[in-house]
């Protein structure tokens, strides 16, 4: 299939909070499109993406899982990527190799909190978004309510293109305001040929066509002209704008439907293809270029006939061998190339090159810009590499990783699984670049770092089911932060060394003091005048200052919050080095927080819950025990909505317990908000 132009790819990301949708919506889309000829159910462990055995006995995404479909002439790769906000990594990933995205909100509770933090996540990565109103079957669905908490909480100018034809369970189809035209599905789920608008539905169509040209006038200004020249928008200029504005973030596009009940996917890829970018409408890639060291930046067209450049996204270890997958930037790669690993700095071979469906591949023999294919061969690479032209170099940015704020300890149950343990533990550590595995220098123990409790337990159970391996696992324990609570100015540090050969000499001053908001990040600056440190020294001393930032005086935690100044210092004509003077920042910083007044930092996070009215009071009562802030409450379709700050310390074992006082009937999700002061009684462990 892959003789598409680049015009007609499009890259496109699924994003949504947890039970949204987006499976269901992944798998209507390749229903309708033909890759599959049954509709797979999340309930019935039957859907392509969710192939994991865990993934299927939770009914959750845990892995973001690429598929690819076509549809109308185009080519789309799709990546569905998971809800909960223990895999926010891999939705990271995802959002750094994507051209385009669609929102899937739930009908009746509207934005809910991790479709912020994926939204926000999107923001960053200046992703074009068009947004779908799913569960249009359910009782108290509303495509306005939900329409009104896009504006409020995540974008000023949301644009519904559609109105639902039938309300809950009545919902049948909706009417395209762009063509004025109404469409419908069968009880089966089949699409109705299209039809004039309903006559109980003219009056309010027309009035909510005339509402969306109004909006889109007033936001792009071609529109405008035509506007006040002619009073109305034709379909063909609506549409061009509706295209204009999505790809610029200026607006988004709303539509609407039931996936479950197979309603309102065909439009919806209608509007993919319509209104998001495809390779060619995106900035090209930016890069440094790594030839000769110069670090200078270079651009990478979209162009078959560039330099190859790709970033791999994601690395899976399968039956079929270790997987990298890639996002093609730029250029042209076929079975059997030689490419240059430009982070390792190690060139590479391409074994074989996949089609990527889920679990399932199709081979091909070279795959081209735009494309998101799956790669076997790669010994080394990982997430984040840029794999190149050896001939043209160039390192692109990597995605960001969080850090883990969740550790437990782990150990084999015999002794004699150490190694197959470690191995183990290694391969998940290059799968997942969220994961973190170290030993505890004190203990002597192997923790295993991540975002979360669930997103621990998956790691374990994985190591259980695929290796083979009995694990004992520890209580988690949470990342705690040190910061600065009162700083110290003028604090004088003096590095000699002296051993027989080249001594050392480094002489630094500083002063310390804390950033106004606790855990966001480190500053470093120089005032030293008439260059008494030389610029080359000063670069050194901030390097040994972030080396001392991992270990802080309360607990050996990671230290943050802070601002580091040199404001004087002085060198030896022999004996001053770099080296000396990362060392002289190394442990003058670390001998200065030991004179600050310091204060530890624990993980806070905003939780929302959802309970039944008469359960409301023993969960409000149970959040302040665990230390809880109550920040909001609402009551919507017979349940309340209570939103909370907790600390993370306090939420473990709280799902077992919510459900044991709401009967099964309360769920609630979370979202990292950040740190604040621990009390003095709080463990440093």
């Amino acid at each position: 299939m892959r003789t598409n132009p680049l015009a007609a790819v499009r890259n496109l990301g699924i994003l949504a909070h947890v039970d949204a949708g987006k499976t269901t919506v992944t798998e209507r889309i390749l229903y309708a499109t033909g890759t599959t000829h049954k509709r797979g159910e999340v309930h019935d462990g039957t859907t392509v993406t969710d192939y994991d055995p865990q993934e299927r006995d939770r009914g959750i995404t845990i892995f973001a899982a690429a598929v690819s479909c076509a549809w109308d002439g185009h080519r789309i790769n799709l990546i569905d990527t998971p809800g909960h906000v223990d895999f926010a990594d891999e939705v990271e990933r995802s959002l750094r190799v994507l051209d385009g995205a669609v929102a899937v909100f739930d009908a009746v509770a509207g934005v809910e909190p991790q479709s912020e933090s994926v939204w926000r996540q999107a923001d960053r990565h200046g992703v074009p978004r068009i947004a779908f109103v799913n569960k249009m079957d359910r009782a108290g669905a509303d495509l306005d309510t939900a329409v009104a908490s896009v504006r409020e909480r995540l974008h000023p100018a949301p644009l519904a293109v559609q109105l639902p034809i039938g309300a809950e369970d009545t919902f049948t189809g909706v009417v395209d305001l762009v063509r004025m035209r109404a469409l419908t599905w069968t009880d089966a789920g089949e699409a109705d040929d299209a039809a004039p608008v309903p006559e109980a539905l003219r009056e309010e169509a027309a009035r909510r066509r005339r509402l969306l040209e109004e909006a889109v006038a007033e936001l792009h200004p071609g529109a405008l002209e035509e506007f006040c020249d002619t009073g109305s928008l034709s379909g063909a200029t609506l549409a061009s704008a509706l295209r204009d504005l999505t790809r610029s973030g200026d607006a988004v596009v709303v539509l609407c439907g039931s996936a479950y009940r197979n309603r309102g996917i065909e439009p919806l890829l209608d509007a993919v293809l319509a209104y998001l970018p495809s390779p060619l409408d995106v900035p090209p890639v930016r890069g440094t270029h790594d030839g000769d060291g110069d670090g200078a930046e270079q651009e990478r067209a979209a162009d078959p006939a560039a330099p190859f450049a790709a970033l791999a996204f994601k690395v899976n270890a399968t039956s079929t061998g270790r997987l990298t997958y890639l996002r093609i930037y730029s250029g042209t790669i076929e079975k059997g190339d030689t490419v240059w690993d430009a982070t390792a700095r190690r060139p590479e071979r391409i074994g074989r090159i996949l089609r990527v469906r889920a679990d399932r591949h199709a081979q091909l023999d070279r795959a081209v810009a735009g494309d998101i294919v799956a790669v076997v061969g790669l010994k080394s690479a990982r997430a984040g590499a840029t794999l190149c032209a050896p001939d043209a170099p160039l390192v692109l940015e990597p995605p960001g990783v969080a850090e883990p704020v969740v550790s437990v300890a782990v150990e084999g149950l015999k002794g004699t699984d150490t190694g197959r343990l470690a191995s183990a533990l290694a391969r998940l550590a290059e799968e997942d670049p969220s994961l973190v595995v170290r030993t505890d220098p004190e203990t002597g123990q192997t923790v295993l770092s991540g975002m979360g409790e669930l997103h621990l337990e998956v790691a374990v159970e994985k190591i259980r089911r695929e290796h083979g391996l009995g694990v004992n696992v520890g209580r988690p324990r949470v990342g705690y932060r040190e910061t600065v609570g009162g700083g110290v100015s003028g604090f004088v540090f003096r590095h000699v060394k002296q051993d027989g050969g080249a001594g050392q000499f480094a002489h630094v001053v500083l002063d310390v003091e804390p950033l106004r908001s606790p855990g966001s990040g480190f500053e470093f600056r120089s005032a030293v005048v008439g260059g008494r440190v030389p610029q080359e020294y000063v670069r050194a001393v901030e390097a040994g200052c972030r080396d001392a930032l991992a270990e802080g005086p309360l607990g050996g935690h990671p230290v943050t919050g802070l601002r580091v100044t040199l404001t004087d210092g002085s060198t030896h004509v022999k004996d001053s080095s770099d080296t000396a003077f990362r060392t002289a920042g190394r442990f003058g910083l670390r001998d200065a927080l030991r004179a600050c007044a310091m204060v530890l930092l624990e993980p806070v996070v905003e939780v929302t819950v959802t309970v039944p009215e008469d359960a409301v009071g023993g969960v409000l009562g149970d959040l302040a025990a665990r230390r809880g802030r109550v920040t909001g409450s609402v009551t919507r379709a017979g349940a309340t909505v209570v939103t909370a700050t907790v600390p993370l310390a306090e939420l473990f074992g709280y799902a077992t317990r919510l459900r044991s006082r709401t009967q099964g009937r309360g769920t609630f999700t979370t979202r990292p908000t950040g740190y604040a002061p621990a009390p003095v009684a709080s463990p440093a462990g």
